[in-house]
């Protein structure tokens, strides 16, 4: 079969595109309002952009009133986010920030995560994150048309957050982190179950 993306509705697209992508690694970004109130979503598109400068970006669309998500509100506010790392034990916690909650709810009272300050941004990190990413927004790239909107948000890592016990020679054990992923839809995959294989060059 072959389909023409420009044949499709925003639903329609949305799921076989993110459906051809997989898995994909699932992060929290948390944030916060102008009220200082706390916000964490489950994002499953983010993307390195560039090693050095290190910058990650991710997508973020409107709601179907074209009205911008609290994550998105936010960044506009303080310029800043951080992109942190999910792992199996804290499965049921990203699918509670799923949620759509009003802009004066604390996301991390209600899916029960532990806000921690972060160094060199305004917005907090998840303390239960084996690794968290602080950013600073470099730049925010806007696609479609009203009320679909979708916004590429670009922000520089400028500060790690990586807990000791994972860290082997100044390298992330993966074996140990459990890392969640997204197939799409209710669907999700562990990292438990890999596989070697040899290769031939090194970055």
């Amino acid at each position: 079969m072959k389909i023409r993306p420009d044949d499709l509705d925003f639903r329609e697209r949305h799921h076989l595109f993110s459906g051809t992508m997989v898995p994909r690694g699932i992060y929290l970004i948390s944030t916060v309002s102008e009220d200082n109130i706390l916000n964490v979503a489950p994002f499953a598109s983010i993307v390195t952009v560039s090693v050095q400068p290190s910058l990650r970006g991710f997508e973020v669309s409107t709601r179907k009133t074209g009205e911008p998500k609290d994550t998105l509100r936010n960044i506009w506010f303080t310029n800043d986010f951080v992109i942190n790392l999910v792992d199996e034990s804290m499965a049921e916690a990203m699918n509670l920030a799923s949620a759509d909650y009003s802009p004066d709810i604390d996301e991390f009272k209600e899916t029960g995560l532990t806000p921690v300050s972060a160094d060199m941004v305004s917005s907090p990190r998840v303390g239960q994150s084996a690794a968290a990413l602080e950013c600073k927004v470099i730049q925010i790239l806007e696609f479609g048309e009203f009320p679909r909107i979708s916004r590429f948000v670009i922000g520089e890592v400028v500060l790690m957050h990586i807990k000791d016990e994972y860290l082997i020679d100044g390298e992330l054990d993966k074996s140990k982190l459990n890392a969640l992923g997204r197939l799409g839809g209710d669907l999700f995959c562990r990292t438990s179950d890999t596989f070697v294989m040899k290769r031939d060059f090194v970055l």
